[in-house]
This record gives structure tokens, C-alpha cells and sequence, in this order.
């Protein structure tokens, strides 16, 4: 693999780095080197968590070597006892404490399961694949008793574990300490949750509480980033963040999940269920007290303490139903603190609400043991309240109820409780309450710059924020109240030639495309968005991701479709998905699709989804998977939303005191503006990709709303018209599948030489190399067809003990037409000619400029360094000269250079 020096830090890279990598990699160690905080923007498809992983690793691997350095200078003539700590840092670090030995963790969070696991794919074929990394995931991932697992409610599941692991009655989790010593676990480099679950069904222990342990000695250290941004399910986990190296990629989510940890919402029929639970736990006492002293039942609490605790919850649910709400079922909006007056009227305060959630723990607790089956009270309301006086008393600093004044508000609101469990789980076991509407209070917090104080309080050594849709920073960085010393906006390393960027503002009707609240009921709008769609699915090849707005326009869309078959017409052409919102069914219509697009017998396929859905982002649509995509409309957050309003509301109020906060209606425009340019970003996923992207709405032809679009698409973006747009489409696709022909191939055949037992290429796997996710590997894909066998020879023995300086890939074509044949013997006797008679310098020089014109394309810079080496100092080789011409025209066919392997 290329190596190179970055900052005096050595990086390995799978390939040959664009300049853009070098100079997000450069950003990254810098501000490892400096203790600092980064925000680091570089668009989808620049290879940024690729350069993210080895960067980090690289500066931790010399920082691990300079600790190893220096305890050998200085314990060298040392005592025994001062020789064996040495040891244990010359082991990597060893039994000792990481934070002893100043050697920081790197913990890498992103939003999601699969943007996590793309990323440990992204390691394993690395050069730092080898590092100590593990992934940290929720029980409903990683638990395999079969007893906690069938339970649906998070909460039930942890009280349940927790109550096994209490009593030692969990055989899995028993093993873990056990396991900790075997080598088929330890000596496991990057440990993903597949990983984890094989091992510990194979070796019978715990893969939860596996992945905790090992954490604590892991280099690198994988999760979703709200573990890491919500105080409960941290402290849960028991980070130890202090001296720690957090990086957050695609970050562009970080302020709502710092607001949606930091807030709430409790009703008041969780109050009411509360009652019912703890009065379960009464009658258990008094009716059956040999079940109750049971010593198998744990139970750390007395009548009075019950009496007390359902005390507080009848006076907190009188409070919240005494208070008057001016606006009717809107709701009243009050400051932050009426929070601490409402709870006060319960007589739960700063100093006791600690004594509160110990009790209702040890009633949960005793809940999950005695209540048997899908119907047996499970401590829900319990949970909830508990949850909600940890988010309550989250600071209890003394300056505690000025921030919460400014950053906070309580809303408080009726809801139908007919409507509310019409939406709830058969098997949620509900409050037996007679009134048909319940208050609903939100304790809504505004300030993202709340969570991440929180976060940046447990001692961070360094902060990485990054994604490809931050723009612009320096709102981001005055909500998140942080102190951000490094700054990067990169460009796209993609040419024009590889991205169509349409605004489509009219149907083939003339009908106007605006999906605003006031025209999306408007038939004529509905009917002409489907018959667009139809005709726009007849040009555009292999797989097309569409985008709503919102799923009631989805919806609408697709029943008035159907109604008039503008749908059956649409998956005649190709089949057409629609994104699932249960979460169970979402891997199965993927997997569907993705079979559709390989299916040669099919046009490809569409996939409808939402913004900020499950499709829009976190998601591979490389190549055929994604060929083009569709934004509907704007997907604006709904404008009398309370909460919306009160955003921009408290927005104005920071605006006017600091200029660097957004206004209100600014924030409003952003929300829509990063939803559609995180959909956009779903097609172009690597260097060779290419795409379409049409944006269905005549609001995107006004520069407001472009100048916010991604920086590297805003000089791309053209207005047209129905009949325009075709003929653009046309060429662009006939284009980019000459230029990039792999990129269109579903059929490429690609296997490994099997002949020897050695090790794998590159660390893959045997059998199989997957040209999907393995991009910017040195050789150019584009330049292998349907028709050809790829033959990738692994290392022999001989070859480990003295490695090549390449390696070795072969084309073996099983058909091949004669003139391609025919050009491809023209290169190779080009290429002898030059080599014959050139210098070597020279011909030094004839190979790079070969080499920039396969990363640049440009036509114009190859022909003068040609031109230089030629024309201008070998006047003697006229047949060089006459063939310099045609080089020059011929190798706009850059893969079949490539094909030859021509450095050699």
C-alpha cells in the first residue's frame, strides 16, 4: 500500500490518495496533534471515512510507538517492578490502563447501524485492519437469551438482563469473564456485530456485555452516535470518555440529536400507568406475602416507601391536569424552569430525585421478576418517569435555571386517547384511564450547545464533526457552543462529465411541479408529477431513488397513481419499492431491490422514500444500485408545528444579541436544504460513479434556494424544460457509460486464483472481491467488461517472505472482439516504441503524464506535456512525432492503457 507523511506521521493508504484526501487527512491530524475540535466538510464519494479511519490510526499507532520508545530510554537500568510495566507496554499496552499509559481511545460514531458497518468494512481493508477495534451495539443487536430477546420494550429488556446478571442466572453472561482469556476472542482484530453474535453463539457468552469488555482495551472503539450523546445511555455503558478522541461522522444530525436527548415527553396516562404499577406491587404485599418473600424476588423497598412514591405520582398527575390551557388542544407553551414547579407540587426536587429513581428501579426490578408473560405489567410507566427526572436533573449546576430558562421550554398539550392507542403495540399494556383526551407535556430543549457541553465536560482529548453536508460551519459551531480550531470545505474529486444536475419546472402537461403545502392536493399537480416520473423512467438506466417530501404526500401520490394507472404503467417499466416504516420489514424490500437491479432480465428498479427516511441516508447506492434521483419537493419541516415555531422563536431571540446564530426563518430553509442534499448524495459514491440528479420543483430554480444546495453541484445545476431534459439525460448517460463502462456492468465475474494455499489478497475474502465497495483500488474497474474473468493471484509463500513491489491482476477475457484486440496491440507497440527510444527520465515523464490524464481528463495538458517530450527534443523520431497525434486522441480511452498495467 502507497505510504506517506502527513504532519511527520506516517499514513498507509489502500491507493495512491487524491490531493483533497491528503488535505482532509492533514486536518485530522492536525487536530489530534493539537488537542482540538475540527469541523470537516468533503462531499459523499471523496473517500472521507476512508481517510477519517487511517489518519486517526496512523497518528495513534506513532503515538502508541513513542510511549513504547520512551518507557524503554527511561526504564531500561529501572527496577524489576518498573521492567514489567514496561512489558506490558512493549505487549501494546497490556493489563494496564490505557489512560495510565496516556495512550487515548478513538471512539468513532455515526448515526446509524449500517453507516457503521460500512465503516469497519472501510478498516478491514486497510492497512490498519490489525488494530484492536470492536463495535458497541443495543441489546436488541447483541443479546441471544431467549428470554430477553422476545421482549419488545427496550426498558423491559434492560430490566430483565440487568435482574439476570444480578442474580447470576444468565449462563451467557456468566462466560464472559471466562471467554476474556480465550484466543479465539482476544486475538479477534476488528470485531463487528456479526462477529460478536457468531462467537458468542459458538462459544456460549454474552456478545452485550463481550463488546463492553473489550472496549476497554480496543484501539478503536464503534457506535451509534446517540450512545455517545445521550448522558443515560452513556453512563449505561460506562464510557470512559476522559483523554478520549471522539469523532463523529456524518455529523450534519449531531444539533437534533443534542436536542432530542436533552428533551422529553411524558403523558398523563404514563402517570396514570405509573399508579397502576406501583398499586400491583401493594396488593402483592398484602394479598399474596409468600410470593412476595420469595427469596429468589428481588424487592429492597417497604409499604411506606410505596405510599410515598404513589404519592408523588398523584400529585404530579393533579398538577398537571389543574393547569389552564389558554389555547385550547394547541396547547400553552411556559418557560423552562415550570418544569421544577411542576415536579415541586410532587415534592420532588434536585435533592431527592436520585432517592426516587433508586426506588422505582428496585419496583421495576421486582416487576420484570414476578410479572410472567406478554400481559404482566413490565414497569412502562416507571421507566418512563424515571427517564424523565434523569433528563429533568441532567445539570444541577448552580447557574443550572438560567440555562434552562434560556435554552428550554415546556409545552403542554391534549391529545385523543383513542387516537394515541390506535397507534400503540396490541401487546403495550395500557392505563386503565376513563378520560377520553390526556395532557401531553414536552420538556423541549433548543440548544444543541446543551448536550454537547455535557459531552465536552468529561474530558475529551480531541473532536472530529464531520459529514458532507455541515455547510455553512459557523452556525453549527456557535449552536454547539464549541471552541473549533480547524476548518475544511473540500470539492468533489468527480468531473462534470459524471454528474447531471437538472431543475425540471414544469410536467409534459406545462402543469407547474411545486409540492407546497397549498398545491400538493392540487389533482392536476399530482397527475402530472406521476406522468413525469413515467416518461423520465423510460430514459434513465438500472436503479432511480425517488424522494417525497413527506410520507402523506407519498402516500397521496401512490393512491391517485394508482387510481389512475400511472403506477402500473410506471412498474411495467421497472418494479417499483416503496420504503417500509416498520422497522422489520425494511432489510427485506432492500434485498428485493438490489435482486431486481443484478436481474438482467429487468430495466432496473425505482425505490420511493422520504428525506430524511431510511433510504436518504447511511445507504450504498453505488453504480447500477443508483443511477439517478428525484427530489419531489422541499421537505420543510412543518411550519405550525409547536416545536417549530418555538425553534424559530428562540433562534430570533439569540440572533439579536449574536449575529453568527441563524434567524428563525434561515434555520427553516436550512432544515429542507441539508435533507435534500443528503438524498442527493446517495448516487455518486466514488471516483468512477456517475448520475443523474432532477429536482421535480420550479422553487429550485431560484438562486435562494440553489446557493444553499452542496457547494461542488451548484455550478452543475441547469434549468429546462419537459422536452430539454431528454435530450440532456440522452447524452449524458450514452457519455458516462463509454467513459465509465463498469459502472453500468451487472454481470462482472471477478474471482481469486485458488491454485495455492497462502493468504488472502489484501486481507479479502476467498472467493469473492466485491467491485461495489472497493473503490480507488489502484486499477481502473471501468476497464473490465461483462465478457471478461478476472483473475487476482494471491500471495505465495515465497512472495511473503520477499513481497512484490505490485500486485498482480489479470485479465482473462472469455470473449473479445478482434478490434478491440486489434487497439489494444496498438497501445502496447506505442508504448515499446517510447520506450525504446525515449531517456529514461523521459519516459518517466511519458508515464505521468499518461497518469494525471486518468485522474484529470484533461485533454488539452496532456497534449502539451506530449508535445514537450516529443516534438520539442526528438526531432530525429518522426514516427514518434506522427503517432504523437493519435496518442493523443486514442488514449481518451484511458482503461485500456490502464488494462496493460503500463508502469511496468
Amino acid at each position: 500500500m502507497p505510504s506517506f507523511t502527513i504532519r511527520g506521521v506516517p499514513v498507509e493508504f489502500p491507493f495512491e490518495p487524491y490531493e483533497i484526501q491528503k488535505n482532509y487527512m492533514e486536518k485530522v491530524i492536525e487536530c489530534l496533534q493539537n488537542e482540538t475540535t475540527a469541523i470537516l466538510e468533503s462531499p459523499t464519494g471523496t473517500g472521507k471515512t476512508l481517510s477519517l479511519l487511517c489518519s486517526s490510526l496512523a497518528w495513534l499507532n506513532l503515538r502508541k510507538a513513542q510511549i513504547e520508545a520512551a518507557s524503554l530510554q527511561v526504564y531500561s537500568e529501572e527496577s524489576d517492578f518498573l521492567q514489567q510495566i514496561n512489558k506490558n507496554i512493549n505487549r501494546g499496552v497490556g493489563e494496564m490502563p490505557r489512560e495510565l499509559l496516556d495512550i487515548p481511545t478513538i471512539i468513532y460514531a455515526s448515526r446509524t447501524h449500517s453507516q457503521i458497518s460500512q465503516a469497519m468494512q472501510e478498516l478491514k481493508r486497510s492497512a490498519y485492519r490489525h488494530v484492536k477495534a470492536v463495535v458497541i451495539g443495543s441489546r436488541d443487536q447483541l443479546c441471544i437469551h431467549p428470554e430477553v430477546i422476545k421482549e419488545e420494550s427496550r426498558d423491559t429488556k434492560i430490566n430483565m438482563c440487568q435482574l439476570k446478571k444480578k442474580t447470576r442466572s444468565c449462563n451467557y453472561y456468566n462466560r464472559v469473564d471466562h471467554m476474556l482469556r480465550d484466543r479465539a476472542v482476544i486475538e479477534t482484530d476488528v470485531v463487528d456485530i456479526e462477529d460478536l453474535l457468531k462467537l458468542g453463539e459458538k462459544h456460549k457468552f454474552c456478545p452485550y456485555y463481550m463488546s463492553s469488555s473489550l472496549k476497554k482495551t480496543a484501539d478503536i472503539v464503534f457506535m451509534p452516535y446517540n450512545y455517545l450523546l445521550d448522558p443515560q445511555i452513556r453512563e449505561g455503558l460506562d464510557l470512559t470518555l476522559n483523554g478520549s478522541i471522539i469523532i463523529l461522522d456524518e455529523a450534519h444530525n449531531v444539533e437534533r440529536i443534542c436536542e432530542d436527548v436533552a428533551s422529553l415527553q411524558i403523558k398523563s396516562t404514563d402517570i396514570t400507568l405509573c399508579i397502576e404499577e406501583v398499586t400491583e406491587v401493594m396488593k402483592s404485599m398484602t394479598e399474596d406475602p409468600v410470593s412476595f418473600n420469595d427469596n429468589n424476588v428481588p424487592k429492597d423497598f417497604t409499604p411506606d416507601e410505596l405510599c410515598v412514591l404513589k404519592q408523588m405520582f398523584l400529585d404530579f398527575e393533579k398538577a398537571l391536569d389543574e393547569i389552564q390551557l389558554k389555547n385550547g388542544p394547541e396547547g400553552t407553551t411556559f418557560d423552562g424552569v415550570f418544569i421544577f414547579d411542576l415536579l415541586g407540587k410532587a415534592n420532588i426536587s434536585v435533592s431527592n430525585f436520585t432517592n426516587v429513581i433508586s426506588l422505582i428501579d428496585k419496583i421495576t426490578q421486582f416487576l420484570t421478576a414476578v410479572q410472567q408473560g406478554p400481559f404482566g405489567r413490565k414497569g412502562t410507566g416507571l421507566n418512563h418517569f424515571k427517564n424523565m427526572l434523569k433528563i429533568v436533573f441532567l445539570d444541577r449546576s448552580p447557574e443550572c435555571k438560567n440555562r434552562v430558562n434560556k435554552c428550554y421550554k415546556v409545552h403542554i398539550e391534549t391529545e385523543d386517547v383513542k387516537k394515541r392507542n390506535s397507534n400503540s403495540s396490541w401487546f403495550d399494556k395500557k392505563a386503565t384511564s376513563s378520560k377520553s383526551v390526556c395532557r401531553v407535556l414536552n420538556y423541549w430543549c433548543f440548544s444543541p450547545g446543551f448536550g454537547m457541553d455535557m459531552l465536552m465536560s468529561q474530558g475529551v482529548r480531541s473532536v472530529v464533526l464531520t459529514s458532507g453536508t455541515l455547510a455553512p460551519l459557523n452556525p453549527l459551531i456557535t449552536e454547539l457552543r464549541i471552541d473549533v480550531k480547524i476548518k475544511l470545505e473540500n470539492p468533489h474529486i468527480v468531473g462534470n462529465n459524471q454528474v447531471c444536475v437538472r431543475v425540471l419546472t414544469a410536467g409534459p402537461d406545462s402543469e407547474k411541479l411545486n409540492s407546497s403545502y397549498q398545491n400538493r392536493d392540487n389533482p392536476k399537480y399530482v397527475s402530472s408529477l406521476g406522468r413525469t416520473i413515467l416518461n423520465l423512467c423510460r430514459i434513465i438506466p438500472d436503479g432511480l431513488l425517488i424522494f417525497f417530501p413527506s410520507y402523506p404526500l407519498l402516500q397521496k401520490c401512490q393512491n391517485r397513481w394508482q387510481e389512475e394507472g400511472i403506477w402500473s404503467n410506471i412498474s411495467q417499466i421497472k418494479p417499483i419499492y416503496v420504503e417500509p416504516r416498520q422497522k422489520n420489514a425494511f432489510n427485506n424490500v432492500m434485498n428485493d431491490y438490489y435482486s431486481k437491479i443484478k436481474d438482467v432480465t429487468c430495466r432496473g428498479a425505482i425505490f420511493i422514500g422520504v428525506c430524511r427516511g431510511k433510504i436518504s441516508e447511511g445507504l450504498d447506492f453505488a453504480d447500477v444500485n443508483g443511477r439517478a434521483v428525484l427530489i419531489v419537493g422541499l421537505p420543510f419541516p412543518p411550519i405550525k408545528d409547536p416545536r417549530v415555531v418555538l425553534k424559530k422563536r428562540y433562534l430570533d431571540l439569540c440572533n439579536v444579541t449574536d449575529k453568527e446564530f441563524l434567524k428563525g426563518n434561515e434555520w427553516y430553509s436550512l432544515e429542507a436544504i441539508r435533507a435534500v442534499n443528503q438524498a442527493m448524495g446517495r448516487i455518486i459514491r466514488h471516483r468512477y460513479d456517475y448520475g443523474a440528479i432532477i429536482l421535480l420543483d420550479e422553487r429550485f430554480k431560484e438562486s435562494r434556494i440553489q446557493s444553499q444546495l452542496s457547494f461542488w453541484l451548484r455550478d452543475r445545476i441547469q434549468t429546462v424544460n419537459f422536452g430539454q431534459i431528454f435530450g440532456d439525460l440522452r447524452r449524458f448517460f450514452i457519455n458516462a457509460k463509454e467513459m465509465f463502462p463498469i459502472s453500468s456492468e451487472k454481470n462482472s465475474r471477478v474471482q481469486y486464483d485458488d491454485s495455492s494455499n497462502c493468504n488472502k489478497w489484501i486481507g479479502g475474502n476467498t472467493g469473492k472481491f466485491d467491485f461495489s465497495t472497493s473503490t480507488n483500488c489502484g486499477f481502473d474497474k471501468s476497464s473490465i467488461s461483462s465478457s471478461s474473468l478476472v483473475t487476482i493471484h494471491k500471495k505465495t509463500d515465497s512472495e511473503v517472505n520477499n513481497p512484490p513491489k505490485r500486485k498482480k491482476i489479470v485479465l482473462v477475457h472469455s470473449v473479445q472482439d478482434d478490434s478491440e484486440n486489434k487497439r489494444e496491440a496498438d497501445y502496447k507497440d506505442y508504448i515499446t516504441l517510447a520506450r525504446t527510444h525515449l531517456k529514461s527520465q523521459e519516459f518517466k515523464d511519458f508515464l505521468n503524464a499518461l497518469s494525471n490524464y486518468g485522474n484529470h481528463y484533461d485533454i488539452n495538458e496532456l497534449t502539451r506535456e506530449l508535445d514537450k517530450i516529443f516534438l520539442n527534443n526528438y526531432n530525429n523520431l518522426h514516427r514518434a512525432k506522427s503517432n504523437s497525434c493519435s496518442l493523443t486522441i486514442a488514449v481518451t480511452d484511458i482503461n485500456a492503457l490502464k488494462r496493460m498495467n503500463i508502469n511496468n
